[in-house]
């Protein structure tokens, strides 16, 4: 069966099909915040309706994650065409905007975090996943229109080969506070990347969160950084040593040394890792509901994230709690990490007035 991608200029592409293959057995999964797994929905072992037709995804994910989805997904539900259009979270929630009086979207993967809040009321339905209950504590949904999926986890990207040229041993923010790393830090922009504000928020959390403490690291932080067009600039650019860190985020500088990289690690910082919650949506009055439904569904269930961990051999961080890691998972298991607790409440609704102070601080000191 053909899947179509088609991005926000009508560029199309096939996405080449794969099996999900046979699963061995596998550990339980080990997620952050996760004292004890819910007890799985009877649902989940049900069989699937007789869905057939169309699904239009809109999605920010990446071409790996969204051949992992669509092939998972369409050996349960082989009947349904799903057509994709690819483009960054604010192409595709400004096009849907427009599309309100006769939507083309089904539903929205990747791009909707839980620092969102209301604000996309208006292009989304009130409905969330029945697998809800089974995420792990502190990411469900916030807001009754996103169903969290997958977590975008804080990391540096460092190159071990301009490190140990500069003799330095990054393990922790202060280590990135070091001089020989002026202008040697890529970030991307905290007022258009979610990857930034993932960072940013990571920095409260260690520091205190909208802390005279956390301004002043920041304060001092920013002679280092150099900012980026894109997030995905702080780990391509750290693996191509034009920079020695990356401010980042997990899955994507994973999937470099999954692809062969060998002079670049993924180092968590040492006073603690937090992450954002990053989900789905359905579209307001959409054109085929039902099937959207079955996708967010099988996005959200453990079944579905057992699936899609073992096709992408563990390089994405799920909510589910009773999903399974795969043996062969290139992220360091949770278990093994040091975790912090950021206020999701207290950053998505002081959002623009800690935007303001980094504008304000970034102006001051870099000019």
């Amino acid at each position: 069966m053909k899947r179509l991608f088609a991005t926000l200029l009508a560029l199309t592409m096939a996405l080449s099909l794969a099996a999900c293959g046979a699963k061995k057995d596998q550990p339980a999964a080990s997620n952050p915040a996760a004292s004890s797994a819910p007890a799985a929905s009877s649902a989940a072992a049900s069989e699937p309706a007789e869905l057939e037709g169309d699904l239009v995804l809109y999605s920010s994910m990446t071409e790996g994650d969204l051949d992992a989805l669509i092939t998972c997904f369409n050996e349960k539900y082989p009947n349904i065409e799903v057509e994709v259009v690819n483009g960054s979270a604010g192409e595709l929630t400004t096009r849907l905007a427009g599309e309100a009086s006769n939507p083309v979207g089904d539903m929205v993967w990747g791009g909707m975090a839980d620092s969102d809040g209301d604000r996309y009321s208006d292009i989304f339905e009130a409905w969330v996943s029945e697998y809800d209950n089974e995420t792990i504590s502190g990411y469900s949904t916030p807001n009754g229109l996103y169903s969290m999926d997958h977590l975008s986890t804080v990391v540096f990207c460092v190159n071990e080969e301009l490190e140990a040229q500069l003799g330095l041993e990054i393990d922790s923010y202060e280590d990135l506070l070091d001089p020989k790393l002026k202008g040697q830090i890529i970030f991307s922009d905290p007022n258009s990347s979610s990857a930034a504000w993932n960072n940013l928020s990571n920095i409260m959390a260690v520091y205190g969160t909208d802390s005279d403490e956390a301004w002043a690291y920041i304060e001092k932080l920013m002679p280092n950084l150099v900012i980026a067009g894109s997030s995905s600039a702080c780990f391509k650019s750290v693996q191509q040593g034009e920079y020695v860190v990356g401010l980042t985020y997990e899955d994507g500088a994973v999937n470099l040394i999954k692809d062969g990289a060998t002079n670049i690690r993924l180092q968590y910082p040492s006073e603690g890792t937090s992450a954002t919650a990053f989900g789905c949506a359905l579209v307001k009055n959409g054109p085929n509901p039902e099937n959207a439904k079955a996708m967010i569904d099988f996005l959200c269930s453990a079944e579905g994230q057992t699936a899609l961990a073992a096709y992408q051999e563990g390089t994405l961080r799920y909510t589910n709690a009773n999903y399974e890691v795969p043996e062969n998972a290139w992220l360091t298991p949770s278990n093994e990490m040091k975790w912090v607790d950021r206020d999701v409440k207290y950053m998505t609704e002081n959002k623009d007035a800690i935007l303001e102070h980094w504008n304000d601080l970034w102006a001051a000191v870099v000019g």
